[in-house]
C-alpha cells in the first residue's frame, strides 16, 4: 500500500481541516485518492453517479485508501439544443480544467473519474493526461432500452420520429407514445452514439475494465465491476502506471480502430485529436482516414440498425471485437490495462466474435471503418462523415447547394419543407469560433431522415453531428467558414458533389470564382457570446485539430 501524503508535520492543518469533514487517522495511513463524479439531477446518464460514486468510495476505503470527491459539470447535449448548444463542446474544456485543478491542488496520489456522456468522458480524459496520476475511469453504465411496438427504442428513436411526425406518418400520440417510452431509467443513450462510443475509447485505452464501457447502469455486473476499479485504485496508487501510459501513439491508434470498427462517433475525431494534443502525439485527421481504410466494420448498432448497445455486450462488446483485430494483428498488445499487464494478456482468453451482432474479422459488413475523412476545394482542411449510417445510394451525391446561415435556419427550412430532392443543404457558421461552440446538428439531421430524404438530401456543415446521427451527413468541415473557410464563398444553387469512397468534397467553381468570393465576403456577428463563449471563441483550435483550447 502506498504511503499517504497527509503525514508529517507540515500537514497538520490539512489533517485538522479534513478531520472536519468526517475523516481521522485510520484514513491518513493510507493514499489520497481523488473522485471525480460528475453526478447531475439535470442528466439522465448522471443522475445516478452518486450511487456510483459511493460505491467506489467505499470500496477504496475498504482497501487502505482515503477517498476525497470532486464535482465536474455534466451537461447534456440532447436537452441543451438550440442556444444552449452553443455551451456544449465549450464545456469539454472547463470539465477538463475543473478535473485537473483539483486533483493537482489536493495533492492526490491516484484519481478514479466517474462519467457517463460526451464531453465528459473526453473532458475528464484530458484531465488525467494534465495530472497523469495511476488512473480509472468508470462509466456509469448504460441506460435500458425501451420497449416499442416493432422492437427496442432509445434516445435516437424519439429525434427520428419527430421527423416523420411532420412528414405524416405518425400521429401526435405515437409520438408521444415514443416520446415517454424511449427512455425508461438512468445511464447513457443505449445507442452507438458519442457517450457509447467514448466509454468504449476508455476500455480500449486500458484505463476501464474490461466489459465497464457497455455494462447496464446500476445492475449487478456494473456494480460488481465499480467495486473493482476501488479496490484496483488503491494497489495502483502505489506505483502504478500514470495515465499518460495508456495515451501513447500505440493506445490511441487502438482506441481509434476500435471506434472504426463498431461504427463509432464522428465526434470521436475531435475528442482523441483534443487528448492527442495533451500528450504531445501528433495526431491527424489523415490519420483517422488510413486507420478507416485498413480497419473492417464489424458491428452496425441504432441508429444503423435496430441492436442495442446493450445487445453488443452480451455478444462480448469491446473485448470481442478487440480480439477480432488482434487476430488480424491490428492492434498493439502492448498497451497496459487496468488490471494489470498488458492488452495481450487482457484478450489472451476473450472469445471473438459471436457472428450476429460482431461480425468476424473475415466476414466484416465492411473492409472498412465507420468514418471517412474527405478532402477537396470545400474541405482543404478535412471534413468528416460517419459513412457506416449512410445509405449506398447517397455515397455519392451532386447536386444543388442550398444555403443555411445557422442550425435554426436549416432546421425552420426543413419544417416548413422547403427542401427539394436533391439538395444538399449547407450550414455554414456553426464551427468552433464561429457558432461558436460547433453546435450539433442533432434534430436537423435527424428530421432529415425521418422526413424520408435521407436517401436523397445531403447536409454539409463546419458544425457537428450528434454521435447517433445517421445519413449523408458531412461535418467538421475545415477551415470553418468563419475564418475564411469555402463554405463562406458558397451561393444557392452552386453544385457541391460529395464523393465518399473517393473522400472528396468540392463545389464546381473555379478556383479563382472561389477566391474572389472569399475576398468579398463578411461573416455575420456571432449567434451568441459573452462570458466563457468570448473566452472559447478566441481562443479555439479548428475542428481538424479537436477544437480545443491554444494559446495564441
Amino acid at each position: 500500500m502506498a504511503t499517504s501524503r497527509l503525514g508529517g508535520f507540515e500537514n497538520t492543518y490539512a489533517r485538522a481541516l479534513y478531520r472536519a469533514a468526517g475523516y481521522d487517522d485510520r484514513h491518513f495511513a493510507g493514499p489520497l485518492i481523488g473522485i471525480v463524479n460528475s453526478y447531475s439531477s439535470a442528466t439522465p446518464g448522471h443522475v445516478h453517479l452518486r450511487s456510483v460514486a459511493e460505491i467506489v468510495r467505499r470500496s477504496v476505503q475498504a482497501a487502505g485508501g482515503m477517498a476525497i470527491e470532486f464535482g465536474v459539470p455534466a451537461p447534456c447535449d440532447g436537452i441543451a439544443q438550440g442556444r444552449g448548444m452553443h455551451y456544449i463542446l465549450p464545456m469539454r474544456e472547463v470539465i477538463a480544467a475543473g478535473a485537473e485543478l483539483a486533483l493537482k491542488a489536493h495533492g492526490c496520489q491516484a484519481a478514479v473519474l466517474i462519467a457517463s456522456c460526451d464531453k465528459i468522458v473526453p473532458g475528464l480524459l484530458m484531465a488525467a493526461a494534465r495530472c497523469d496520476l495511476p488512473t480509472l475511469f468508470v462509466p456509469g453504465g448504460l441506460a435500458p432500452p425501451g420497449e416499442g411496438p416493432h422492437g427496442p427504442l432509445v434516445a435516437s428513436d424519439v429525434k427520428e420520429a419527430m421527423g416523420r411526425h411532420v412528414s405524416g406518418e405518425l400521429t401526435e400520440a405515437e409520438l408521444r407514445d415514443i416520446e415517454c417510452g424511449a427512455c425508461p431509467g438512468p445511464g447513457t443513450c443505449n445507442m452507438m452514439g458519442t457517450a457509447a462510443t467514448m466509454a468504449c475509447v476508455a476500455e480500449a485505452l486500458g484505463l476501464a475494465l474490461p466489459g465497464a464501457a457497455t455494462v447496464e447502469a446500476l445492475s449487478e455486473e456494473h456494480v460488481s465491476l465499480v467495486e473493482a476499479a476501488g479496490r484496483r485504485i488503491a494497489e495502483l496508487a502505489d506505483g502504478g502506471p500514470p495515465a499518460t501510459a495508456h495515451m501513447s501513439r500505440s493506445a490511441l491508434e487502438n482506441a481509434i480502430r476500435v471506434g472504426l470498427g463498431i461504427g463509432g462517433s464522428s465526434n470521436m475525431v475531435l475528442h482523441l485529436l483534443a487528448l492527442a494534443a495533451e500528450v504531445g502525439v501528433a495526431l491527424s485527421l489523415a490519420d483517422f482516414d488510413r486507420l478507416s481504410r485498413g480497419t473492417p466494420l464489424l458491428t452496425k448498432l441504432k441508429p444503423a440498425s435496430g441492436l442495442t448497445v446493450t445487445d453488443f455486450h452480451r455478444a462480448g462488446g469491446v473485448g470481442a471485437v478487440m480480439a477480432e483485430l488482434s487476430a488480424a494483428g491490428l492492434l498493439d498488445l502492448s498497451v497496459p490495462v487496468a488490471e494489470g499487464a498488458d492488452t495481450g494478456e487482457r484478450l489472451r482468453t476473450r472469445p471473438g466474435a459471436d457472428g450476429i451482432v460482431i461480425r468476424p474479422i473475415g466476414a466484416p459488413l465492411s473492409t472498412e471503418g465507420g468514418l471517412a475523412v474527405l478532402w477537396g476545394n470545400l474541405a482543404p482542411g478535412g471534413a468528416v462523415v460517419k459513412q457506416s449510417a449512410v445509405s449506398p445510394k447517397m455515397l455519392a451525391h451532386s447536386g444543388p447547394a442550398r444555403v443555411c446561415e445557422s442550425e435554426e435556419h436549416v432546421r425552420a427550412r426543413l419544417l416548413s419543407r422547403d427542401v427539394r430532392s436533391g439538395d444538399v443543404l449547407v450550414i455554414r457558421h456553426e464551427g468552433p469560433r464561429g457558432g461558436p461552440g460547433m453546435r450539433e446538428l442533432s434534430i436537423p439531421a435527424a428530421l432529415l431522415v425521418g422526413m424520408g430524404l435521407g436517401e436523397s438530401v445531403a447536409m454539409v456543415t463546419d458544425g457537428r453531428y450528434s454521435g447517433a446521427t445517421r445519413g449523408p451527413c458531412i461535418g467538421h468541415v475545415a477551415p470553418e467558414a468563419s475564418v475564411g473557410g469555402p463554405l463562406a464563398g458558397l451561393r444557392d444553387g452552386d453544385v457541391v458533389s460529395v464523393d465518399i469512397p473517393g473522400r472528396r468534397l468540392e463545389v464546381d467553381l473555379s478556383e479563382g470564382e472561389l477566391a474572389g468570393r472569399l475576398r468579398d465576403y463578411e461573416p455575420p456577428a456571432p449567434k451568441a457570446s459573452g462570458g466563457f463563449l468570448d473566452i472559447y471563441r478566441s481562443l479555439a483550435a479548428g475542428a481538424d485539430e479537436g477544437a480545443g483550447l491554444r494559446a495564441r
